[in-house]
């Protein structure tokens, strides 16, 4: 038995997220039925993440064990060859070791939410960027987004189906960027609750915007409610950039 670790890259329009579901398509499946068809093995595949609906991925990392003998390069390459047209995209292969595991030996993940701040609709990245029409202060939202940074209780920013098990977690990086008619927002942390990024980047776009200021986010933050949310940002403009090792 072998043990390779997979880079995914995938467009989560078509998805229900990248796990299993019983009422959609995930991106799991799809990888996991390309695998069997190349192979004659049913396979479980593990990820450093899980995705929501309509969440996409640059780099997301996973897993899965192969019995057959077979080269990283000729697996990845049955895999692109059978996922098709799925818009996913194995763009790195390796073994590793039998105890290396793509969510628990994972010790850091990085997300990047795009926002196209214009007053056009959108074509090319329609379903790829969440579209703000009003003018938007990044600067404004990049100092406010640092009283998230750290060690806080995150139960205002976390879906109410999130099934971990404290909603305390420590926020490494939150930060917010323009770059000509894009505002990109980067956050990284051990790991996130479901909805942390998109609920903070709501109330972000907020503070964009004026509805909200920095003492506005901070008294959310410190409600430790839901109720004190102010938005929750759509899934569109959300990417999985990368996933750390040790």
């Amino acid at each position: 038995m072998t043990r390779f670790r997979l880079t995914v890259e995938f467009d989560g329009g078509p998805f229900m997220g990248w796990q299993r579901q019983a009422h959609g398509p995930s991106v799991q499946q799809a990888i996991e039925e390309a695998v069997e068809t190349m192979t004659g093995e049913h396979v479980v595949s593990h990820a450093a993440g899980r995705t929501d609906a309509g969440v996409h991925a640059l780099a997301m990392t996973a897993h899965l064990d192969v019995a057959k003998p077979i080269t990283p390069f000729r697996l990845m390459e049955g895999v692109n060859a059978l996922i098709r047209p799925n818009p996913i995209a194995i763009i790195a292969c390796e073994t590793v070791p039998d105890d290396w595991h793509a969510r628990f030996s994972c010790v850091g993940r990085e997300y990047l939410y795009r926002i196209s701040n214009r007053r056009a609709p959108l074509t090319l990245d329609l379903g790829r960027a969440w579209r703000i029409a009003k003018a938007l202060d990044a600067d404004a939202m990049h100092d406010a987004a640092q009283v998230l940074v750290g060690l806080h209780d995150f139960t205002t920013f976390r879906s109410a189906h999130c099934q971990a098990k404290s909603p305390v977690k420590t926020l490494d990086r939150l930060d917010v960027r323009r770059e000509g008619e894009e505002v990109c927002i980067e956050a990284a942390a051990r790991s996130f609750l479901h909805h942390q990024v998109r609920s903070m980047v709501g109330c972000l776009a907020m503070v964009g915007q004026g509805q909200w200021n920095k003492a506005d986010l901070k008294k959310a933050l410190e409600a430790a409610d839901r109720a004190a949310l102010g938005l929750n940002a759509p899934p569109d403009g959300l990417y999985f950039v990368r996933a750390r090792y040790p």
